[in-house]
């Protein structure tokens, strides 16, 4: 089965609520990003939410960096 749609396997398919416990909304540089927090306090970027390609070209958003704490 194929499914054109911007949501996530998680959200389809669903996962235990623990994991999505620390996942969150946050803005970086006016940008807004799905992330996930680390035990350090930094977070990890999963998915990028944009409507300018531009965003997209731009590593500094890729999902797996890590950004420190806000």
């Amino acid at each position: 089965m194929i499914l054109y749609t911007p949501m996530t396997e998680e959200e389809i398919f669903g996962v235990d609520q623990e994991a999505f416990a620390n996942r969150q909304f946050i803005n970086i540089n006016g940008r807004t990003v799905h992330a996930e927090r680390n035990k350090d306090g930094s977070f990890r970027i999963l998915q990028l939410i944009s409507t300018d390609p531009q965003d997209y070209l731009d590593d500094s958003y890729t999902p797996g960096t890590i950004i420190s704490g806000q």
